[in-house]
């Protein structure tokens, strides 16, 4: 009953080591092909000998050959802390020699020397003698508004291009005040009407509002100064010269 198994057992180990062998002979071709390709320069039949970089030999005085040898390894460089006197000039922003340079102050000149060439609008308002002061009253033409707007000047905005002034006047006994940017290209003229008779001493007349001191009801001075500048005589003579044209007319029909 056990012949057969006892006969096919060598025949097992027969076929495995077989396959052993086969691998065997192919690991060594492959590293016999990986040697061959390896180039290696040998001056006679000493190999060259390894590199001595790092290492402490001693040797034996009688024999002279190297009895032991043992690497040594540098240690490895730490990088240091910052001390306590470092750590503001570290933590500290960097220090600007010159300020940054504002590019808006010089926009606004370019600006302005567009809108008034012959700067006479920055003269009228500007900080000297015979420019405009708070107080005093103006008149401005507007080119959309039908009549020019004349007040009370209360205050002066400077701010570049968009320098304005305030104006307070009264219509229908009731107050009004408005904005005008000097440089604003629909604002025909600016004209002084009447100087103050003293200089102010604020800024900003804003008292004026109150039922106290508002007094800025301008039509007399305004009539008053379109009389000094024959502004209502020509009116009237081009009246009646309009009014003798048409009784001259009427006339000839007859």
């Amino acid at each position: 009953m056990n012949a057969t198994p006892l006969v096919r057992r060598p025949l097992g180990c027969l076929k495995n080591s077989l396959h052993q062998a086969r691998q065997l002979k192919e690991n060594r071709l492959l590293v016999a092909r990986g040697m061959a390709t390896a180039t290696t320069e040998t001056t006679g039949s000493e190999a060259p000998p390894p590199p001595r970089h790092h290492v402490f030999q001693i040797i034996d005085r009688k024999t002279k050959k190297t009895r032991t040898a043992f690497a040594i390894y540098k240690p490895a460089i730490k990088p240091s802390l910052p001390t306590l006197k470092e750590l503001p000039s570290i933590l500290s922003p960097p220090k600007l020699t010159k300020p940054p340079s504002n590019p808006l102050p010089a926009l606004h000149a370019e600006q302005i020397k567009k809108m008034d060439p012959t700067g006479a609008r920055t003269r009228l308002f500007a900080k000297s003698r015979g420019a405009a002061r708070v107080g005093d009253i103006l008149m401005v033409t507007h080119r959309r508004s039908g009549e020019p707007f004349s007040g009370v000047l209360i205050e002066i905005r400077r701010r570049g291009i968009d320098t304005a002034i305030l104006l307070r006047n009264h219509l229908a006994k009731v107050g009004v005040e408005m904005w005008f940017k000097i440089y604003n290209k629909n604002v025909a003229g600016i004209e002084i009407v009447k100087r103050a008779k003293k200089r102010a001493r604020r800024a900003r007349l804003t008292y004026m509002r109150k039922a106290k001191h508002d007094k800025c009801d301008v039509s007399a001075a305004v009539f008053a100064w379109k009389k000094t500048r024959k502004v209502t005589t020509i009116k009237a003579s081009a009246k009646k010269a309009a009014k003798g044209g048409k009784n001259a007319a009427g006339k000839k029909a007859k």
